[in-house]
């Protein structure tokens, strides 16, 4: 599988810029739309703003960097390598989503090299964050709902296991999730799931000290 060049989704992986926080009342949506203030919004669209800058701001009270992490470079790798996944993330949901700990194939592997940045509208982290709770897919393609999605065809992805990252606030920061071009046979769904439930809790335990739970 070779890297895409012209994959507006999937850009080459370099060093995130650090992210600003949005100004309070302009930038209002899990899309980065800007928005006057004052303006109406209302429905899916204000309750994805809510949820965006409640979320920056809990990032911001707890000292979460947004930028790319060792750390958390180190912790996706050790839940790939449990898996034996070729992809692991940690994924925070701010104006897109944003991999602070990122784990993949080397540059002259021939697998599709992916950057730090994706549009909230691919993948599967989007339904594990409105889910709250776990998504196993040990075969992407054993469900109409979850095989027609861009990561399948940008980076040939056929199986991908994903957890929240949940503030003891019942705030969703985003996810961990690993994801391999290999099916994964169905009896080994509740131990992959299992890592990546495991690595959500210990990337939590490392984002809030215990003097704020």
């Amino acid at each position: 599988m070779s890297y895409q060049p012209n994959n507006p989704h999937f850009m080459p992986s370099t060093t995130a810029p650090a992210l600003s926080l949005p100004q309070r009342g302009t930038r209002d949506t899990a899309h980065g739309l800007s928005i006057p203030a004052g303006a109406a919004v209302t429905g899916p669209q204000a309750k994805r703003g809510t949820e965006l800058a409640q979320r920056y701001e809990l990032l911001e009270r707890l000292g979460v960097s947004t930028t790319a992490s060792e750390d958390f470079d180190e912790l996706a790798r050790d839940m790939a390598e449990q898996a034996g996944f070729l992809y692991g993330f940690v994924n925070l949901f701010l104006d897109e989503q944003t991999f602070v700990g990122l784990h993949q194939p080397p540059a002259d592997s021939g697998y599709v090299i992916v950057g730090r940045t994706m549009s909230h509208d691919h993948g599967w982290c989007p339904e594990v964050v409105a889910r709250k709770k776990a998504l196993p897919l040990h075969d992407v393609h054993a469900s109409p709902r979850f095989s027609g999605n861009h990561v399948v065809d940008a980076v040939g992805i056929r199986s991908y296991f994903g957890a929240p990252l949940i503030h003891d606030s019942g705030a969703v920061l985003g996810t961990v999730c690993v994801i391999d071009p290999e099916k994964r046979p169905l009896s080994e769904a509740r131990r992959l799931r299992d890592i990546v439930i495991n690595a959500g809790a210990e990337v939590m335990d490392r984002v809030v000290p215990s003097t704020v739970h």
